[in-house]
């Protein structure tokens, strides 16, 4: 495994040690709305693949390597930078939105709309956080299977999954939601 690689699979454990926490304690705490379908699933079972399983499979085999590709150093180094930037948005997200947060479309008997901290400035930082993962993956991962399939289904999951979650934060919080989406932008900042 090069050093990129390497990076790849500490920041992937990263991501589990800070979602740790907060996910056994929110398990543990009552809904009041759940919405998991098949669909999101399927997708967040295709999220798991691509981020987590088919990069073990290029790390631990060669039978991958016919989609490899070569990209200079600084390439990785950028992925690095990128990486490291998805990480801190996504803990800073899961910081500021603590028992609030949830893997499936929920809310809890207690849930609380979260304006503050990184929220005060985009939306849905996890996902944000994402899409700067699914960019520095190709960087990292060279190779157009094991670099690039996460994007591809980040981008069905993300089209489908953001709609449903705004959806269901109307329902729940109304014009106070409403208000909110009018002054902050969803994965980007409003200037």
């Amino acid at each position: 495994m090069d050093i990129f690689t390497v990076i790849y699979f500490i920041a992937i454990f990263t991501e589990m040690a800070i979602r740790a926490p907060i996910s056994r304690q929110q398990r543990k705490t009552p809904k009041s709305n759940r919405r998991v379908t098949t669909q999101e699933k399927i997708l967040l079972g295709l999220l798991f693949l691509a981020m987590f399983f088919i990069p073990i499979f290029y790390a631990a085999t060669s039978w991958l390597d016919f989609a490899n590709y070569s990209l200079s150093n600084w390439a990785g180094w950028l992925g690095v930078a990128i990486l490291a930037g998805a990480l801190l948005v996504f803990w800073r997200a899961h910081a500021d939105l603590g028992l609030n947060w949830s893997p499936t479309l929920e809310i809890r008997e207690k849930h609380e709309l979260i304006t503050n901290g990184i929220y005060g400035v985009i939306r849905h930082p996890m996902y944000a956080s994402q899409w700067l993962w699914v960019i520095a993956q190709p960087l990292l991962l060279q190779n157009w299977i094991a670099g690039w399939s996460n994007l591809f289904v980040f981008i069905l999951f993300y089209v489908l999954r953001v709609r449903a979650e705004e959806k269901l934060m109307l329902e729940q919080f109304g014009d106070q939601y409403r208000s909110y989406m009018e002054k902050v932008g969803a994965v980007f900042p409003r200037f």
